[in-house]
């Protein structure tokens, strides 16, 4: 099967010290620092706005088989891992919907943090909610 090779669009910076586990439960406020250069592609984007960041789990250990059952503390029984939000999966991408607060050249402010300072960005587009 073939491989892919991400390069991160920017990353994650925050102060906070204890994040959540998911980005629903969040009221966690950072920054998501572009790279200089793909700052254009942010055109049409307005404060306010939810934005979808893809990213990689830069922290998780190394996943293995014997992790494709997982038991998460919130759930009494073990689950699949395509059934949890874990950041221990088969490959280490996470996904959380933010709101805008602002936006200043290259640095995208958020709500609703829950990636670590630091975490690569891998992507970003526009929420959706379907009607």
């Amino acid at each position: 099967m073939e491989k892919f090779i991400f390069e991160p669009i920017g990353f994650v910076r925050t102060e906070a010290t204890e994040i959540p586990r998911h980005w629903s439960i969040s009221e966690v406020e950072g920054e998501i620092v572009l790279r200089p250069e793909y700052q254009a592609g942010l055109k049409g984007l307005q404060a306010g706005q939810r934005i979808v960041v893809i990213f990689c789990f830069h922290k998780s250990p190394p996943f293995s088989l014997e992790n494709l059952i997982q038991k998460p503390p919130h759930r009494e029984e073990p689950q699949g891992v395509f059934n949890l939000c874990s950041p221990l999966r088969p490959n280490p991408i996470g996904l959380s919907i933010l709101e805008i607060m602002a936006i200043e050249k290259n640095i995208i402010k958020v709500k609703g943090l829950d990636m670590f300072d630091g975490t690569p960005v891998l992507d970003i587009k526009p929420w959706v909610n379907s009607p």
